[in-house]
């Protein structure tokens, strides 16, 4: 496996703790990510996208709620919610990562860790957020 797709599934994991947990669970991450991984980039990368999608969370639900517009963020599967944050983000907030590569990679982790439907979701809010940050020009990864 790919050590960023590695540190993506790592990620969204560790995302989906923080939201059923809260941010208690900050300061355990370190301790979650040596016990899954060896590999020093993998836990870099996945600690780095982690910490950003949660303290960017708010900006990235209303960015799923405006490109999911029948959708309730909290009434999405926790699994979905959570890919759809760390894709979000790192359209946003990376750019380093090409956005079709982050589209690509959230559509691979809701194949795997989704239902039936969550890739086709996954992609069409993707999508729908990329468009609308392209069209309005901000697309070139908002500021942190």
């Amino acid at each position: 496996m790919d050590r960023r797709t590695k540190a993506r599934e790592l990620a969204v994991q560790a995302i989906c703790q923080l939201d059923v947990q809260g941010e208690q669970v900050l300061s355990l991450l370190p301790r979650f990510f040596r016990e899954n991984s060896e590999d020093e980039l993998v836990i870099q990368l996945a600690e780095q996208w982690t910490r950003g999608t949660w303290t960017h969370w708010r900006q990235c639900d209303e960015e799923i709620a405006a490109a999911a517009e029948k959708w309730n963020v909290s009434r999405l599967s926790m699994v979905d919610r959570n890919i759809l944050r760390l894709g979000v983000y790192q359209l946003l907030f990376c750019p380093d990562i090409p956005e079709k590569v982050a589209i690509n990679e959230a559509i691979e982790l809701a194949k795997k860790y989704g239902g039936v439907q969550s890739p086709r979701f996954v992609n069409g809010v993707l999508d729908a957020v990329y468009r609308r940050k392209k069209e309005s020009g901000t697309i070139s990864h908002v500021q942190q």
